[in-house]
């Protein structure tokens, strides 16, 4: 009879412990998918968030490249400001190049140009698209 009783709490506290590690490995399941529900959540709103503003500087930067094309069309004030705009733009490049030169400047600007300009140059009838030669004769000669 004791061997009976003996194997009964053995059996009890075997059951008991099972069910309360059952118990607790769903738990810590359920914590573990909600952090990744969360995270995912806030990854998606975090991604929505930076498309946003990407697509607000890339909207601001067209606006302020459009707003130079139109100032420039003015013939005595589009000079002006197209020098305003120029230094402007120098004065930038150089805080990120301290060591840079203007001539370092007009080499980089010149080679940046040049191949947005192979790319304009694309959709213009070759009527009308001046030739390769005469515009790598207006190119400035870098080093």
């Amino acid at each position: 009879m004791l061997a009976l009783l003996k194997n009964t709490v053995f059996l009890i506290c075997l059951v008991l412990a099972l069910v309360s590690v059952s118990i607790s490995v769903s738990v810590m399941a359920f914590k573990a998918t909600s952090t990744v529900a969360r995270l995912g959540a806030e990854a998606t709103a975090t991604a929505i968030r930076h498309k946003k503003s990407i697509k607000n500087a890339v909207m601001k930067v067209k606006a302020k490249a459009r707003l130079k094309r139109m100032m420039t069309m003015i013939p005595v004030a589009g000079l002006a400001l197209g020098a305003y705009f120029e230094e402007q733009e120098y004065r930038e490049w150089l805080d990120e190049n301290p060591d840079g030169s203007r001539s370092d400047y007009v080499c980089k600007m010149s080679e940046i140009t040049l191949e947005v300009l192979d790319e304009i140059l694309l959709d213009f009838p070759k009527s009308i698209a001046p030739s390769e030669s005469s515009l790598n004769s207006m190119i400035p000669k870098c080093p």
